[in-house]
C-alpha cells in the first residue's frame, strides 16, 4: 500500500535513519548535502565528475566561497560518503537532484543533465524511495518528462515511489542567508509526496512552502530570475538615459531605495552572469511557444542585459581617447574581475568573458586580475579564454582598467591615485568616494 511505504520512509525521515543522495556535489549540491549532514543524516554524495569528488575528498577549496573544513569533517565522520557510482542510488530513500539546466545555442531549454540523472535514478529506483528534482527548469518537467522515464521499470508515482520539486535558492556568496535560512518552496506529485518533501525538508532548513503541484513550484522559480532580470534590464536601461543627461544612476538609486514601501533596489552592471537569471527565464519563453504566447517583457529584457558589454565596449573606446588620445587597436586594457559577481569564483555565464572577446577582437591587448579566479576554466561559450591566468594588479602597465567586478579586498584607492583610466561598471570607485578625471563610470 502507499500510505505503508510513506509511513515507513516518514519514520525513516523522522528518526534520522534516512540516507539522503544529492546528485550533483556543485554550488547547489555541496551546501545542501552539509545541511542534510548538519540534520543528522547520512549523505551519499553523487558526481559523474570524478575529478570533482577527488578534490573535494582530498580537501581542496573547489568553491571559493565555501569553507573546506565541515566538508573534511563530515567526510571524515563518515557521514558523507562521495561516490560516482549511479547503483549505489538505491541505497539512498531520498534523491534530490541538483545538476545543471543551461541553454543550448539555440537558447533553449537543455535538459541532457536532467536526464542522465533521472534514467540514472530508474535503473536505481526501489519502492519506497523520494525523489526530488531542485534543477530550474520549465513547468511541467517534473511531471511530464521525469514521471514517465521514472515509471517504465514498472513502479508508480504516488503508490510505488514519490515525486516532487524544490527548486535550488542559493546565492554563493551571500553573507546573510544560507541553505538552512532561505525558506523552501516544495510541490509533489500527489499528497504523500508532498508531506514526504515537506517533512524531509523541514529537518534541513527553517522554512518550507508547500504549493499545489510540481508545476507550480518550477513557476516559482522561473517567476523569481524573470523578476529578476525585467529589473535589472530595466536600471541598465535607465542607466543609459541618465548618463545621456549627465545623471548619476547610482546616486539615483541610493535616494529611490530611501522610500519605505513601493520600491526595491536593482543594480546596474556590464550585463548579466550566473547561471539563474542569464538562463532561467529563457526556459518560460520556450515553453510558453507550446500555446501559442510570447514573453516580450522576458525577450526585452535579455535584449537589454545581453547589449550591455557593447554599450561598455563604447564607454572604453570613448573614454580612451578623451583621456589620452589613444584608439582601441593596440591599447593594454586590464579587466578587473571575471567572475559574475563579487566575492565568488563562479564565472558561469559571466558578462567579463564576453567583455573579453569584444575588446580582443578590435586589436586590444587585454589581462585580467582577479583574486578569486586564478585561472578561466573551459568555458562551451568562450573557450578561447580557457586557461588564461589571472596576472598581478598593476594600474601602471595599463592604458585602461576595466572594473567589470567590484570585488572586495581590492585597493581601488590605489587604483584610481595611480592616474590610470578606470572605467567602472559597478560603481566600485563612487561608491567608496573616490573621483578624479581618469575615473569614468559605464
Amino acid at each position: 500500500m502507499p500510505q505503508d511505504k510513506a509511513r515507513k520512509l516518514q519514520q525513516a525521515i523522522e528518526t534520522r535513519q534516512a540516507t539522503i543522495a544529492v546528485m550533483g556535489m556543485g554550488y547547489v549540491g555541496v551546501p545542501l548535502s552539509l545541511a542534510a549532514v548538519s540534520a543528522g543524516f547520512r549523505v551519499l554524495g553523487f558526481d559523474t565528475a570524478q575529478i570533482r569528488l577527488n578534490a573535494l575528498g582530498a580537501g581542496e577549496v573547489v568553491f571559493s566561497h565555501l569553507d573546506p573544513e565541515p566538508i573534511n569533517r563530515a567526510i571524515a565522520e563518515r557521514k558523507l560518503e562521495l561516490t560516482a557510482d549511479a547503483a549505489r542510488l538505491a541505497e539512498a530513500d531520498a534523491i534530490l537532484i541538483c545538476v545543471p539546466t543551461p541553454l543550448t545555442r539555440h537558447r533553449e531549454p537543455d535538459l541532457s543533465h536532467v536526464l542522465e540523472a533521472t534514467q540514472a535514478v530508474a535503473r536505481a529506483l526501489r519502492p519506497g524511495q523520494l525523489v526530488v528534482l531542485e534543477s530550474t527548469t520549465y513547468p511541467g518537467t517534473t511531471t511530464g518528462v521525469m514521471r514517465p522515464m521514472l515509471e517504465r521499470g514498472g513502479l508508480k508515482s504516488g503508490e510505488d515511489f514519490f515525486l516532487a520539486f524544490s527548486p535550488e535558492r542559493e546565492d554563493p556568496g551571500n553573507a546573510r542567508y544560507g541553505t538552512r535560512t532561505i525558506p523552501k518552496v516544495v510541490g509533489g506529485d500527489g499528497a504523500e509526496a508532498l508531506a514526504l518533501a515537506e517533512l524531509l525538508y523541514g529537518q534541513l532548513v527553517e522554512k518550507v512552502v508547500p504549493v499545489s503541484s510540481p508545476a507550480t513550484a518550477e513557476a516559482v522559480k522561473l517567476t523569481e530570475n524573470i523578476f529578476r532580470s525585467v529589473n535589472i534590464a530595466l536600471v541598465n536601461e535607465l542607466k543609459i538615459i541618465f548618463q545621456a543627461m549627465d545623471i548619476d544612476i547610482w546616486e539615483v538609486i541610493e535616494a529611490a531605495k530611501t522610500k519605505p514601501f513601493g520600491y526595491m533596489p536593482f543594480y546596474p552592471g556590464p550585463g548579466l552572469g550566473g547561471h539563474c537569471i542569464s538562463i532561467d527565464p529563457f526556459y518560460l519563453t520556450w515553453k510558453a511557444r507550446e500555446f501559442d504566447l510570447t514573453t516580450r517583457f522576458i525577450e526585452l529584457a535579455g535584449q537589454v542585459n545581453t547589449a550591455m558589454p557593447y554599450y561598455v565596449l563604447g564607454k572604453v573606446v570613448e573614454n580612451l581617447s578623451r583621456f589620452s588620445g589613444k584608439a582601441l587597436r593596440g591599447a593594454r586594457i586590464l579587466l578587473l574581475g571575471v567572475a559574475y559577481k563579487k566575492n565568488v569564483s563562479d564565472i558561469r555565464e559571466s558578462p567579463s568573458l564576453k567583455l573579453m572577446e569584444l575588446l580582443a577582437e578590435r586589436g586590444a591587448e587585454v589581462a585580467f586580475h582577479d583574486p578569486f579566479v586564478p585561472v578561466i576554466p573551459h568555458t562551451q561559450e568562450h573557450a578561447q579564454h580557457a586557461g588564461h591566468r589571472s596576472v598581478p594588479l598593476e594600474p601602471g602597465q595599463y592604458d585602461v582598467i576595466l572594473i567589470a567586478t567590484d570585488h572586495d579586498g581590492v585597493d581601488y584607492a590605489r587604483l584610481a591615485a595611480s592616474g590610470t583610466l578606470i572605467v567602472d561598471t559597478r560603481n566600485a570607485c563612487g561608491a567608496r568616494g573616490l573621483t578624479g578625471a581618469n575615473i569614468a563610470k559605464a
